[in-house]
């Protein structure tokens, strides 16, 4: 007994054109109501400009000069540790990141490395990294201020050397310091101790904050010393201050939580900043700005980074450390769109003056 072929449907011509119209459609309708955007949500820092380019090609943004070095998207990899346990799949995973993207990256805490080599392999990245990108090791003032008062300043230089970085991060963290149980004392202002450390090293320099930001006239300070770069590190991001307190007591939670809410926002910083260079009665000695602190998005990053006047690029920490934690692709695939994120904000959008 024959069997009769089932029939099969002809594609219709639009369907042949088209051969994602049919699913792509039915997903409109599906998701049309989850869609709606209210006009109190608008984004009002941009002009969108639909008519004034095509879209961009993958990797269109241009390299460009940042700490001596050539970075192809304006992204920074903020100082982060992720704990010991962590530190070598995460600084493994961003220094990789960094070489195939082009960005630039600070290492966290090197505190382990100033006498001991155990740790060194988890922060000896800079044969992943290559040597095209800049690379900064990173201290507390606590400790430089110690290494002075010792003599050993060279350890600091020792210490860039071992990890073939182009210079050093120094994290300025009073408050933090004060929160913390096991806190360091500081017995001196911290200008000081990077102005004494400034006339004993070559080093490029990196000066932050970690997690409060800084106010004019600690920036106007630094933007006058011979300094690589300010790293905001501002408030909106993990505030460490915060992050020791809630490590205390209940007592002291309530005591010196409301101390843990004072700081400056990373676009109050850029104001601030934009302000010194226009301005102060001197040359800035300091012309280069990391624009970091609650930079939730590529958008925050590329509005900050258009505003600023001087020469910066933005990063991030939290961003990062969220993915680098996992398989290398699942960081891949996080910067991929945060750098087409920025190809296409450069193509459509215009920052409000």
């Amino acid at each position: 007994m024959s069997i009769k072929p089932k029939s099969i449907k002809k594609k219709s011509a639009s369907e042949q054109d088209d051969p994602t119209g049919v699913s792509r459609k039915r997903d409109h309708i599906d998701l049309a109501f989850k869609s709606q955007v209210l006009v109190n949500q608008l984004d009002s820092r941009f002009s969108y400009e639909p008519l004034l380019a095509g879209h961009p090609e993958k990797g269109s943004w241009g390299s460009f000069d940042f700490l001596g070095k050539k970075m192809e998207i304006p992204l920074w990899v903020s100082s982060m540790t992720g704990g010991t346990e962590m530190a070598n799949t995460i600084n493994h995973n961003l220094a990789r990141a960094c070489k195939d993207f082009g960005m630039g990256m600070g290492l966290g805490s090197c505190r382990s490395l100033l006498f001991d080599d155990e740790y060194l392999k988890d922060f000896n990245v800079r044969p992943i990294i290559g040597n095209n990108a800049p690379l900064f090791a990173n201290l507390g003032i606590a400790q430089l201020e110690e290494l002075i008062d010792q003599k050993k300043e060279y350890a600091a230089e020792r210490l860039v050397d071992k990890l073939k970085a182009d210079g050093l991060i120094i994290h300025v963290n009073p408050f933090q310091e004060a929160m913390q149980p096991e806190g360091d004392f500081f017995k001196r202002a911290p200008l000081d101790t990077i102005e004494h450390f400034l006339e004993k090293t070559d080093l490029k320099i990196i000066v932050k904050e970690v997690g409060q930001g800084m106010g004019e006239e600690s920036l106007k300070r630094l933007f006058d010393l011979p300094l690589a770069a300010v790293d905001f590190a501002a408030s909106g991001g993990t505030n460490f201050a915060l992050l020791e307190l809630l490590r205390s007591s209940d007592q002291k939670q309530e005591t010196f939580g409301p101390m843990t809410h004072i700081g400056h926002s990373a676009e109050e910083m850029v104001h601030l900043t934009n302000k010194i260079a226009t301005d102060c009665d001197f040359e800035l000695n300091c012309k280069q700005v990391i624009i970091s602190g609650g930079i939730k998005s590529f958008l925050d990053g590329y509005y900050l980074n258009s505003i600023c006047k001087l020469p910066s690029v933005y990063g991030q920490a939290s961003g990062f450390l969220k993915y680098a934690r996992e398989d290398y692709d699942t960081l891949a695939n996080y910067v991929s769109d945060q750098v087409r994120g920025l190809e296409l904000a450069k193509a459509f959008l215009k920052v409000k003056k």
